[in-house]
């Protein structure tokens, strides 16, 4: 059916991952069951489909290398699963910092100090000719998020939101109502790993309250060593990643919910590991308790790639049907602060529908 060409938005572990897992399932086949993918065809789309056009990275270090190479520069430290990633042919470009990198992190980023404006980033995605621009921005990247939603906009570019900046999620966004106006496609907000905190801890509360369990409160903290951690011990940085994560949750009942969650340290000897506590507090029958307590450790960014796969081909099936605005189905199945939070399962079906031609979005 095509390519599905790919300009991403911040070159770190996130996008690592995304490179690496293309590259590792070039040859994955239909009837294969892939760890991680909801589907290896995707409404005739396969990972080996998807093309990296073009990259921006506020990373001095990373600017002019190739793709292939510049995903394996510090601070990146996603784990090699797929070390034998060709050239892909084309270089990293220098893209406008605005927000995008926090005082604090200026010094782990080596951030460059060239003067780039959204007209370099629009005409970059023009001549790239990309169907898709993925934002990878550091969480609390609000006004570089936007910035590159309105160049994909003025580039005719669909966009995914892979963090939690309220976007497409917002249905009174001037920007999101552009898109659809224009026809093009738009997914967000903040995507949803494969099995992390967020969607284990959504399912759980789903379970707790149609097994007929009250929860009396609930905490998630988590903890990792990558650079999406350093960057969010600053809490202005991630007040909208921890309202992203506990309206997931929250929506899952329709009670008053104490919950706590969020990032809780930063641990550098972690790396790319992420690791999180879940704890749920409830009354069962005879108002007795019925507490639990999970722990979860995983690769943090492979966690979302295979997600991002999906969505990336779920925008270019709408780009190929003509239909723009906030995509329904992949957002409330993919991302943790969509428009319209539905049952994870539900959304499912929905994202199934939505291949097979029987739902719009």
């Amino acid at each position: 059916m095509g390519e599905v060409r790919i300009a991403v938005a911040g070159l770190g572990n996130c996008a690592s991952a995304l490179v690496q897992g293309v590259h590792y399932y070039r040859n994955a086949k239909a009837d294969e069951e892939i760890p991680g993918l909801m589907h290896v065809d995707f409404g005739g789309y396969f990972p080996r489909d998807l093309k990296f056009v073009a990259a921006f990275e506020a990373n001095r270090k990373k600017v002019g290398l190739d793709i292939a190479d510049a995903i394996w520069i510090e601070p990146n430290c996603c784990l090699r699963f797929a070390p034998d990633v060709p050239k892909i042919g084309v270089k990293v470009v220098a893209g406008p910092i605005s927000d995008g990198v926090a005082p604090h992190m200026k010094e782990s980023f080596f951030a460059h100090n060239e003067d780039v404006d959204l007209s370099f980033v629009t005409e970059e995605l023009k001549k790239s000719k990309a169907d898709v621009l993925v934002n990878y921005l550091p969480v609390g990247s609000a006004d570089g998020s936007r910035m590159y939603a309105q160049a994909a906009l003025e580039a005719g570019v669909a966009f995914v939101n892979a963090i939690p900046e309220f976007i497409v999620s917002d249905p009174d966004s001037p920007i999101g109502k552009e898109f659809e106006k224009q026809g093009i496609p738009m997914a967000g907000d903040d995507i949803k790993s494969q099995l992390g905190a967020t969607i284990l801890h959504r399912v759980l509360a789903q379970l707790f309250d149609k097994r007929g369990l009250i929860l009396q409160n609930t905490y998630q903290l988590n903890i990792g060593g990558n650079t999406d951690f350093e960057n969010m011990q600053v809490e202005n940085r991630l007040s909208s990643k921890r309202i992203s994560k506990t309206e997931a949750v929250t929506s899952c009942v329709d009670y008053e919910l104490p919950t706590k969650i969020g990032p809780s340290d930063y641990v550098p000897f972690l790396e790319d590991n992420k690791i999180c506590y879940i704890s749920m507090r409830s009354r069962a029958f005879g108002d007795l308790p019925l507490n639990l307590d999970l722990k979860l450790s995983v690769q943090d960014s492979p966690n979302s790639a295979g997600v991002i796969i999906d969505v990336v081909r779920a925008v270019k099936i709408a780009l190929d049907r003509g239909v723009g605005g906030e995509l329904s189905s992949i957002s409330s199945y993919s991302f943790k602060h969509p428009r319209y939070q539905i049952d994870d399962f539900e959304a499912r079906k929905h994202v199934d529908e939505f291949i097979e031609g029987r739902r719009e979005r």
